[in-house]
């Protein structure tokens, strides 16, 4: 779900507000006029009192302390002191002026200077006058100094009188601030609105999940967070929205899941049927694991309901995802349907399709490959082999979801690497049947707990956590450019015993050129430094043709070429059991998913495999971080976690996956725990009233059609 908001349901939402002002224009909020609230709008999509509302202070100045100027004894420290303005005067630089003038307090004094502003600011100052100052002291000669402090005028002359506050500091920008709308000026605005009477808002939570979660009502939350009086109050808001915030993406993801559960049918297997025995019991190549078996069970189990299967599919890169992908499918054949996997590139579409047909010979069974290369001919020809159902098991890559892709009765899709296909593309695939298909989806990229009950909370979850028996664990070491002619020595090593070798270079979007060029002296360098005949490498990356990267690849699968150059290509579906050792160069450039799914391209058969993580010698504290976890670490679940930590959920899942991770307040790496609080929470509660219908629920309710219908940024419903 992607939970921008539409302005016509924003405007609805706000009228379920109690009060009225809270649906008037910005425009109308006195101080701050037409033109700097068109300004507001343009900048911050802020429109109304109620939109305002939710402009959120991102830090506080707690200034309820008054240290008097006798007091002040640490330089470089943020103070707030008062006293008598004196001895203003403007004092000529080497370059330009300075404005400086004293406070004084019982004989102590603090200068007061200014280096730019000072003609506007000397016209404000009155000497002789009591003023309250702010900021931070430094230490100047025999006395203590404060530049461009934040000043106004007091009637009161004494601590005992003075009545501090704690002031709220919102993320306003240098153009808000050069157009008037600053800090003092958002403050302006804001204060009356949330200390007005008439100022409440729409209750979201039950009174009983206030009371035993022990939180705040909304009113106050945003009371606290704009006026707060101490500071444990501002936490107290923040835990408040941060709940609403979860508690509202767990409802909108289970209610659909349960919605989905209940109303979308599927078509019914009601048999795991004669293919998927005969490949059992007379042709599977190796033993499952228990992982495997586990997760087959409750495929099966999806299968054989009567209700649409939608299940995300993790496990680690050589777990064996492939081999349950193709059992499900004879599921789906052996019940009389056709099964299509969808891959989001070629080489790892041709690949599914080399193991999966040459694993079906012996059973009669049609596949065939779909990709942009495939000619027009052989379309034509697989199009009516769809259509009739004489096509049993259809592989491919987008090319799939083109309308002329037809199939008599698609039962099963399966998507594999799912997150580099939008929500669109595979929606496409449900279109394509009467009943809606049994949807898996796959990832050799393991989840984060946190963004799986975030981003996938609405599927079934099914994880293979074990790797075939008889994998040995890959060695991982880390080199820099001094120790590379010993990498050398270690690659004319294993050529020696007969392995293959890849060599990866980055091939990072934004510098193409630069890293083909990288890529291009690599290669070159590398073959003056294996020379033909009695080395042969292959090159592999994205600007060859289809049948030029098919070649290539061929060649080294066969053992005609012993050493593989390539970019990122590889990083997904190649593999070469006899390919023992991996060495990425700029290893530092990689995020530590794609260093994990490179490594996973090795290790794949039954000798020692190595993988060698080149970089420069200086590192940034994230890389060293990433490297070191790659040497530390061979889970991928392991390393999703610190992924998560190092790049956050939004950059973890890129654009297409982020729309549930806009949060405003709560953290999908800080807050897990509280996120599985919710889960289970939201998980009881709809267990006992799935339609929502009790009357405590009746605002949970409201709220869940706003977001699911009008897709409101969770920001304005917290």
């Amino acid at each position: 779900m992607d939970y921008f908001f539409q302005r016509s349901n924003l405007d609805k939402f706000v009228r379920m507000q109690a009060s009225s002002i809270l649906a008037s224009p910005i425009a109308a909020v006195k101080g701050l006029g037409p033109k700097r609230a068109m300004i507001i709008e343009r900048e911050l999509s802020i429109r109304t009192v109620y939109e305002l509302l939710f402009f959120i202070p991102n830090r506080y100045i707690d200034k309820r302390a008054l240290t008097p100027i006798s007091s002040i004894t640490l330089e470089n420290s943020i103070v707030q002191t008062q006293g008598v303005l004196q001895n203003i005067k403007l004092v000529k630089q080497a370059k330009g002026y300075r404005l400086s003038a004293e406070l004084i307090d019982n004989h102590h004094r603090l200068e007061l200077v200014w280096f730019k502003g000072y003609q506007y600011i000397e016209k404000q100052l009155k000497e002789g006058l009591h003023y309250k100052v702010y900021g931070k002291v430094s230490r100047f000669q025999d006395h203590f100094s404060m530049a461009h402090p934040e000043m106004s005028q007091i009637s009161i002359q004494s601590e005992q009188d003075f009545k501090g506050h704690i002031e709220p500091l919102y993320p306003i920008s240098d153009k808000l601030q050069k157009a008037g709308i600053t800090q003092r000026l958002i403050r302006s605005i804001l204060q009356p609105i949330v200390k007005s009477i008439d100022f409440a808002l729409y209750e979201t939570l039950p009174a009983y999940i206030l009371r035993e979660q022990r939180l705040i009502d909304k009113t106050s939350a945003l009371i606290h967070l704009h006026a707060p009086t101490e500071m444990k109050e501002t936490q107290r808001a923040l835990d408040r929205l941060k709940f609403e915030e979860l508690f509202f993406m767990q409802m909108g993801l289970l209610y659909q899941k349960i919605k989905q559960k209940t109303a979308i049918k599927g078509q019914r297997f009601e048999a795991v049927g004669t293919p998927f025995l005969a490949y059992y019991e007379s042709h599977l190549p190796f033993e499952l694991t228990e992982a495997q078996k586990r997760v087959l069970r409750e495929i099966r189990n999806d299968m054989g309901s009567g209700l649409q299967m939608n299940r995300l599919l993790q496990g680690d890169v050589g777990s064996g995802k492939t081999m349950v992908a193709l059992m499900t499918c004879l599921i789906a054949i052996g019940n009389g349907s056709q099964a299509c996997i969808v891959a989001p590139t070629e080489i790892l579409a041709q690949q599914h399709y080399h193991d999966i047909a040459s694993k079906l010979t012996s059973l009669n069974i049609a596949v065939k490959l779909l990709t942009g290369s495939t000619s027009k001919k052989e379309r034509s020809i697989l199009h009516e082999e769809l259509r009739s159902g004489e096509l049993q098991i259809l592989i491919g890559t987008h090319a799939v979801f083109e309308d002329t892709v037809i199939f008599k009765n698609l039962g099963l899709a399966i998507i594999d690497e799912q997150h580099r296909f939008g929500v669109a593309q595979r929606s496409k695939l449900w279109k394509k049947a009467e009943v809606p298909p049994h949807i898996l989806v796959m990832t050799a990229t393991p989840i984060p707990r946190t963004l799986a009950m975030s981003t996938y909370g609405d599927l079934d979850i099914s994880i293979i956590d074990e790797l075939p028996p008889g994998r040995s664990p890959i060695i991982t070491s880390h080199r820099t450019d001094r120790s590379r002619l010993k990498v050398f020595a270690f690659i004319r090593e294993q050529i020696k015993l007969g392995r293959q070798i890849y060599i990866v270079y980055p091939l990072i979007q934004e510098s193409a050129a630069l890293d083909y060029k990288d890529l291009m002296d690599g290669y070159e360098s590398l073959c003056r430094e294996f020379p033909s005949p009695e080395y042969a490498l292959s090159i592999l990356h994205g600007q060859m043709s289809a049948e030029a990267k098919q070649y290539e690849m061929n060649q080294f699968e066969k053992g005609t070429t012993q050493i593989m150059v390539a970019t990122t290509v590889i990083e997904v579906g190649v593999n070469v059991p006899n390919a023992t050792v991996m060495i990425i160069e700029s290893a530092e450039r990689f995020g530590l998913a794609q260093l994990h799914q490179l490594r996973g391209r090795v290790g794949r058969g039954a000798h020692q495999s190595y993988c060698i993580l080149m970089t420069k010698d200086k590192l940034s504290e994230d890389a060293k971080t990433r490297i070191e976890s790659m040497v530390k670490y061979s889970s991928g679940f392991d390393l999703s976690e610190i992924d998560l930590k190092l790049r956050g959920p939004g950059d973890l899942m890129g654009t297409q996956q982020s729309g549930t991770l806009q949060l405003k307040f709560a953290d999908l790496v800080d807050d897990v725990a509280l996120m599985g609080t919710i889960r289970a929470l939201v998980q009881g509660l709809l267990e006992k009233d799935a339609s929502l219908e009790l009357q405590e629920h009746h605002c949970i309710r409201s709220t869940l059609q706003m977001l699911l219908r009008g897709k409101l940024l969770w920001s304005y419903i917290s």
